[in-house]
């Protein structure tokens, strides 16, 4: 059974940072493009980042770019989002996510199809 599961979630102060995990069991997660999204209350879910399984590129909203950093750990079956001076307005759920019909990735959340629980981020002082 493919099965994707965060963490790293909490709560941390402006300026912050925190290391979200997202593992994966009965699948390699080398093989597929995966991505990060956040939903906020009253938001709709937007995508952080991704990673595709080709050639390594990378993608990141505007509103992250030099702040998030995404990576992939092969031996461990883990992608990682790394995510530095945090700001109130990164305050979400954030959930991994797995393209299973793609190499490379996509912001679009519709091109998902395997979905994590998602971890609670909450940015505050």
């Amino acid at each position: 059974q493919l099965q994707l599961v965060e963490s790293g979630g909490g709560l941390v102060q402006p300026g912050g940072s925190l290391r979200l995990s997202c593992a994966a069991s009965g699948f390699t997660l080398d093989y597929y493009a995966i991505g990060w999204f956040r939903q906020a209350p009253g938001k709709e879910r937007e995508g952080v980042s991704c990673i595709s399984s080709s050639d390594r590129s990378t993608y990141y909203a505007d509103s992250v770019k030099g702040r998030f950093t995404i990576s992939r750990d092969n031996a461990k079956n883990t992608v990682y989002l790394q995510m530095n001076s945090l700001k109130p307005e990164d305050t979400a759920v954030y959930y991994c996510a797995a393209d299973t019909s793609n190499y490379y990735c996509s912001g679009y959340s519709v091109r998902y199809d395997y979905w994590g629980q998602g971890t609670q981020v909450t940015v505050s002082s």
